[in-house]
């Protein structure tokens, strides 16, 4: 997506400031709608603005947006989000005035794609996003490559063992049982790692 005020948006923010709420908790709720208004006016689609309670997962579950922003001081709402995100991960921004680099780390660590420290202007938003919505496609990119390469491996271990396990058996070189496997696997119209893998099911069961 070139655009990210296509995306569906999810802000994670203190909606208003309680009753007999301290000066650093109004300002913070002033900053959560300053923040609303000025996504809105650049014209974003935000989806929901959800305070950051138990729930937060749930809703995020529910909602299934494109990105989050997290524009609260609370550790656990930030740990919340990520943990919604863990096994369907999407870009995470977070604006804070917390400048303490070893949070920071942690979050960026985490999965979280922007850390903003004093940055929540409007003027900003959009280019914050553009950054997190890209740095987020090749992170991504990275990780479906290594798990690919994971599986790769996975799979050529297989494979090994089950030409280990012919050669043994049928008393066969290397290169007659990999074509074994091979015209197994032809003729069951299977992935030859497939063949393997049933291959060497059975002998875990006759062992």
């Amino acid at each position: 997506m070139n655009d990210s005020r296509r995306l569906k948006i999810v802000v994670v923010n203190s909606l208003v400031a309680p009753d007999g709420a301290d000066p650093a908790a109004v300002e913070q709720a002033d900053r959560a709608r300053a923040l609303r208004i000025g996504l809105l006016e650049n014209g974003y689609n935000i989806l929901a603005a959800l305070p950051p309670g138990d729930d937060l997962e749930a809703q995020i579950a529910k909602l299934q947006p494109d990105l989050i922003i997290v524009d609260e001081q609370s550790d656990a709402a930030l740990k919340r989000v990520v943990a919604a995100t863990a096994n369907a991960r999407r870009p995470i921004v977070c604006f804070t005035e917390d400048d303490d680099r070893e949070k920071m780390h942690e979050a960026i660590r985490a999965g979280v794609s922007a850390y903003v420290v004093a940055g929540l202007s409007a003027e900003r938003v959009k280019a914050v996003l553009d950054v997190a919505v890209t740095r987020f496609k090749v992170e991504q990119e990275l990780r479906n490559e290594l798990e690919e390469t994971r599986n790769k491996l996975a799979e050529r271990k297989v494979v090994e063992r089950a030409k280990g396990l012919l050669m043994e058996r049928s008393q066969c070189t290397e290169d007659e049982a990999y074509s074994k496997l091979r015209r197994l696997a032809m003729d069951k119209n299977l992935k030859l790692v497939e063949v393997a893998q049933r291959m060497l099911d059975v002998a875990d069961l006759l062992n």
